[in-house]
C-alpha cells in the first residue's frame, strides 16, 4: 500500500459541509477511493504553527492523489504531498500530538 504526508490549507467556511459529508457516507460511497479518504480525514489533524490540515492518505495514484484532488480541491487550497511513499504508522506518528483538525467546527451557542 502506499500512504501520502499531506499538508493543505482548509477552507474554513466549508468545513462543516465536508463533516456533513464525512458523516452521511457519500464520501465513503465515492469509489475507488472513498473509504480511504473518509478514514483519513476523519483523523486529519491541524497544524497551529502553519495553520494547515494534515494526514495520511492511502493513495495509489500517479500523479499522487490524482482522482482524490477532485473531492480535495473543494475544502482544501494548496494540496502538497510531504512525503510520496511514507509507512502509515510512521505518518500519523508525526502528527499525533497535534489537535484534531475538527476542533476548529464551529459551535452552536
Amino acid at each position: 500500500m502506499a500512504y501520502r504526508f499531506v499538508r493543505a490549507r482548509l477552507k474554513e467556511a466549508r468545513l462543516t459541509e465536508l463533516r456533513d459529508r464525512l458523516d452521511g457516507g457519500e464520501i465513503e460511497a465515492m469509489e475507488p477511493f472513498g473509504a480511504a479518504m473518509t478514514r483519513s480525514l476523519t483523523d486529519a489533524k491541524f497544524d497551529p504553527e502553519t495553520g494547515e490540515a494534515v494526514w495520511v492518505e492511502e493513495d495509489y495514484c500517479s500523479p499522487p492523489l490524482a482522482m482524490e484532488r477532485a473531492v480535495l480541491e473543494e475544502y482544501f487550497e494548496e494540496i502538497t504531498v510531504v512525503d510520496e511513499d511514507v509507512p502509515e504508522a510512521a505518518g500519523w506518528a508525526r502528527i499525533e500530538d497535534l489537535p484534531s483538525l475538527w476542533d476548529r467546527l464551529p459551535t452552536s451557542s
